[in-house]
């Protein structure tokens, strides 16, 4: 860590600047604008009487209360409709009309026509994006 420090305060002393004037007392005018003396010399204010505090509590509080009663009053009062009991009755019947799929040669050449087909259709967008 000391090669470090001793690193830093050679490169510091190698720094050249010059500060104008102007920029001299700007930089003066600024820190001490900010020192503790100017600030403790100022009494603090109190940034809010203790009014706003409950009267912010108590808005809050009535906000909340009307929210709550405007959503109680737009609920339906019509009761939600039971769902029927006879459902047999309300499904629609399916006309399934299942097939036997034939397959026209052996799972393994099956395999290797659809690899054959996904291959081509690879090298065709390929050649039309250019790749």
């Amino acid at each position: 860590m000391d090669k470090l420090a001793n690193r830093l305060r050679e490169d510091a002393d190698k720094i050249e600047v010059s500060v104008s004037e102007e920029l001299d007392h700007r930089i003066a005018a600024s820190l001490q604008g900010v020192t503790q003396e100017g600030v403790a010399g100022k009494p603090r204010e109190r940034s809010r009487p203790s009014g706003f505090w409950w009267a912010s509590s108590l808005t809050g509080i009535a906000a909340a209360a009307a929210v709550i009663v405007i959503i109680n009053l737009q609920q339906a009062e019509e009761p939600p409709q039971a769902t029927p009991t006879d459902v047999v009755a309300v499904v629609p019947v399916i006309d399934w009309q299942a097939e036997t799929a034939a397959l026209t040669g052996p799972l393994q050449q099956e395999l290797e026509n659809l690899q054959a087909d996904i291959r081509k259709a690879e090298e065709k967008v390929k050649k039309d994006i250019g790749l």
